[in-house]
């Protein structure tokens, strides 16, 4: 256990043997954000009928450069008359096309002439017409199981007539901390005491990564009282996460009582902020094992290991590919710096320019200056035992994504 372990080593530990959250039937209207369990096929073609692409005059391609009569007004949500040869019709955004007309012509470029049109030349079949099922087809898969609905996604499924959808429940997580010194905010410090910062800071990074936080709580700080706290947390819990505890200290009781009521991989990573983390399962009364996962108190740290490890252990438990890793970028560095033996995970903000992407990192990125990820757009990946000068290739964890 004394060997650091690599990021992908204790990923791949943590991963091992992760079933998908059984699914559960929403109203569409309180489905954002979740998680498709089942792929959505079309009912409809959209768009349902041939329609005009703008307001202008719809005619055939043939009778382009003359004079047209004018001989109906096309509103959307009207059912149009069949268009003769030589005529046109005034047709409106979203009007259904007129049988006998193949094209529109954007009213810009119509003179109006008492009850006649002149139409330019040339203009060709399929000019600023929407075909029927030319962006959706009826039969096809409209969205994918595992993809997290959003805005765009909501209206495809409103687009279809769609009012409920099958989704993963959300992981129920229980959160802990542990540490008498540790005060929740709103209370009086006393010598020695300060206030919980990673309580709301994860509370947040897991809703926001698709978790329920179901139970919230403080460990005492002595063993049968941790191991207390954590039985209880696992008897209600897909997945439980503590702050604090799982060092090497006298007053770490994390890891002896995980091993008296579960298994652990105590893992020292390759990784800064956040060497160590403690990743287990629990074992509760009803036969499941409750993942577990104990992260560093620093709060930087415990930020860092949240986008690492908890983002795809949510991403996994939902089946929801785009969780399972952070969109990366290449950016130019605009600061310099040297590793040990550790891989860094640096906070930087980053610019879009002309000529690419620039990332300055903050100035102090202690694992205790939480400031630092105020305001951080992405985690600059510096490998270990290299030194970044400005001007060199970095490579950033953007963390806008979810």
């Amino acid at each position: 256990m004394s060997e650091l372990q690599s990021v992908e080593a204790a990923l791949a530990a943590l991963m091992k043997d992760v079933s998908p959250v059984e699914a559960e039937t929403l109203p569409c209207e309180q489905a954002g954000r979740r998680v498709l369990a089942d792929e959505v096929i079309a009912r409809l073609d959209v768009p349902p009928f041939d329609n005009s692409a703008m307001d202008g005059y719809a005619l055939h391609h043939k009778d382009a450069g003359k004079r047209l009569p004018i001989v109906q007004r096309i509103a959307a949500g009207s059912e149009p008359r069949p268009l003769s040869r030589g005529t046109c019709a005034r047709i409106f955004t979203g009007a259904p096309l007129p049988p006998g007309a193949d094209c529109v012509v954007m009213q810009e470029k119509v003179e109006v002439v008492d009850d006649a049109a002149d139409i330019p030349l040339q203009v060709p079949a399929d000019n600023n017409v929407r075909h029927r099922g030319s962006d959706v087809a009826a039969g096809a898969v409209l969205l994918e199981a595992g993809q997290r609905l959003d805005a765009a996604a909501l209206g495809h499924l409103a687009s279809q007539g769609v009012v409920k959808v099958s989704v993963r429940r959300r992981p129920r997580v229980a959160l802990l901390n542990s540490g008498d010194e540790i005060v929740e905010p709103g209370q009086p410090l006393a010598v020695g005491q300060i206030y919980n910062s990673n309580r709301p800071m994860l509370k947040d990074q897991l809703q926001r990564f698709g978790a329920e936080v179901s139970f919230i709580a403080s460990m005492p700080d002595d063993a049968e009282g941790t191991r207390a706290m954590l039985a209880l947390a696992a008897e209600q819990a897909d997945v439980v996460v503590s702050t604090g505890g799982v060092s090497v200290g006298e007053e770490d009781h994390v890891k002896a009582a995980i091993e008296a009521i579960g298994r652990l991989d105590l893992w020292r990573l390759a990784l800064k902020p956040g060497k160590p983390l403690a990743l287990g399962r629990l074992d509760a009364s009803d036969g499941r094992e409750v993942r577990f996962v104990g992260l560093p108190g620093n709060p930087v740290s415990s930020f860092v290991a949240a986008w690492l490890f908890l983002r795809p252990l949510m991403g996994a438990l939902l089946a929801c590919p785009n969780l399972a890793s952070l969109p990366c970028l290449s950016a130019r560095a605009a600061f310099s710096t040297r590793t040990g033996p550790r891989r860094h995970y640096m906070r930087v903000s980053l610019t879009m320019e002309q000529d690419g992407i620039t990332a300055h990192a903050f100035p102090d990125q202690g694992s205790g200056v939480l400031s630092s990820c105020v305001g951080a757009d992405a985690l600059a990946v510096v490998p270990a035992d290299s030194q970044i000068e400005p001007g060199d290739t970095v490579e950033c964890l953007w963390l806008r994504s979810d």
